[in-house]
C-alpha cells in the first residue's frame, strides 16, 4: 500500500521509524525488535539507510517482512550522494525485486574517509528523486524536510527553495526532521504552504529516553531544546526508569497538541525500542480513534 494513500484519509495516523542493524551479528535482536513494534499495526512504518549503503540489504529485507509478514506498509530509505547512477539502479531493482513501493528519498551524509572532491553523480536529494520518478513513476516518494532550517543552509529562505524544488521533482509527502518545540513546525508549516508546499508534511517525533541523546540532537541538527525541556532533563536524567517515562509523557504531550492544531500525520523515531512505541500509542489510543 501506498503511503499517499494513508496519508489521504481524514483519520490521524501515526507510524514508526525503525533503523537497520550496522552488522550481520546484531541482525537477529534489531529484527526482533522490529517485529515487536510492527505488531502494534502503526499506519506505516520506515526503515533507514545505513552511511554509504552499508546496510540497504538489511534495509530492503526488513522493509519487505514489516509489509509481507505483518501486513504493514513500509517505507525504505534510500540515500544517494556517496553512490553512482549505477548503484542506485541496481538499489532501486532490489526494492522492486521486494514490492517495496515507498521510497524515501534523501541526500544522506558521506562515510568517512570518501573523497570530497572526486566527482560525484549526485549532490541533491532532488536528483535521486527525479531519477526514481523515472525509473518507475508509480512509486510514492517521501522526502526530508528541516523547520528550523537544514544545517548547511544559512538561509532559511533557502532552505525552503531547495524543499520547493523538491516537491516539484515528484515527492508526495514530507517528514520533518526532529524538534522539541511545536511552535517551530507551526511556523515552518505557515512559511512552507506560503510558497506553494501542499503535500501531507509528517511531524518528526523523538521521545527522548536518555540525557545522552539531547547532546546528540543538538550536535546532529542543531535542533533548539526548550528551557521546559532541559529542566526535565536536569531533574531526571540520572534515573533511567524516570527519564524513560518522562520524555514518553513529552513526546505525548507535543503529539496530542500537534493533533488539536491540525497536524494529524505523526512519524515517531522509535530507536527500536518496542516499548517505547507502545506506550506512546496507548497514550494516544483513544484520541486516534
Amino acid at each position: 500500500m501506498k503511503i499517499s494513500d494513508v496519508l489521504s484519509t481524514s483519520k490521524p495516523t501515526l507510524s514508526f521509524e525503525v533503523f537497520p542493524p550496522k552488522t550481520s551479528d546484531r541482525y537477529e535482536t534489531v529484527s526482533a525488535a522490529v517485529e515487536k513494534i510492527a505488531a502494534l499495526k502503526p499506519s506505516f512504518m520506515s526503515v533507514t539507510y545505513g552511511a554509504g549503503g552499508g546496510t540497504s540489504l538489511y534495509t530492503a529485507d526488513i522493509a519487505a517482512n514489516i509489509q509481507n509478514s505483518f501486513g504493514v506498509p513500509s517505507l525504505a530509505h534510500l540515500t544517494c550522494v556517496s553512490s553512482d547512477k549505477a548503484t542506485i539502479r541496481e538499489k532501486l531493482d532490489m526494492l522492486h525485486e521486494r514490492h517495496i513501493e515507498n521510497i524515501m528519498a534523501l541526500r544522506g551524509d558521506l562515510p568517512e574517509g570518501f573523497d570530497r572532491d572526486q566527482p560525484r553523480d549526485y549532490h541533491y536529494a532532488s536528483e535521486l528523486i527525479y531519477d526514481i520518478k523515472n525509473y518507475d513513476p508509480s512509486v510514492c516518494i517521501g522526502a526530508a524536510c528541516y523547520p528550523e532550517g537544514h544545517v548547511e543552509n544559512e538561509h532559511k529562505s533557502d532552505d525552503l527553495r531547495y524543499l520547493k524544488e523538491k516537491v516539484d521533482a515528484g515527492v508526495d509527502f514530507l517528514t520533518t526532521q526532529m524538534f522539541f518545540d511545536n511552535n517551530i513546525l507551526y511556523n515552518f508549516l505557515f512559511r512552507a504552504r506560503d510558497i506553494g508546499i501542499h503535500v501531507p508534511v509528517l511531524a518528526g517525533i523523538m521521545p527522548i529516553t536518555n540525557k545522552t541523546q539531547v547532546a546528540r540532537a543538538r550536535s546532529l541538527s542543531g535542533t533548539y531544546v526548550p528551557t521546559r525541556f532541559l529542566s526535565i532533563v536536569d531533574r531526571f536524567g540520572d534515573d533511567p526508569k524516570a527519564m524513560t517515562q518522562a520524555g514518553i509523557a513529552y513526546a505525548t504531550e507535543q503529539i496530542i497538541d500537534l493533533l488539536a492544531n491540525g497536524v494529524t500525520h505523526i512519524h515517531v523515531y522509535t530507536m527500536n525500542k518496542p516499548s517505547v512505541a507502545a506506550r506512546i500509542m496507548d497514550n494516544l489510543s483513544e484520541i486516534l480513534k
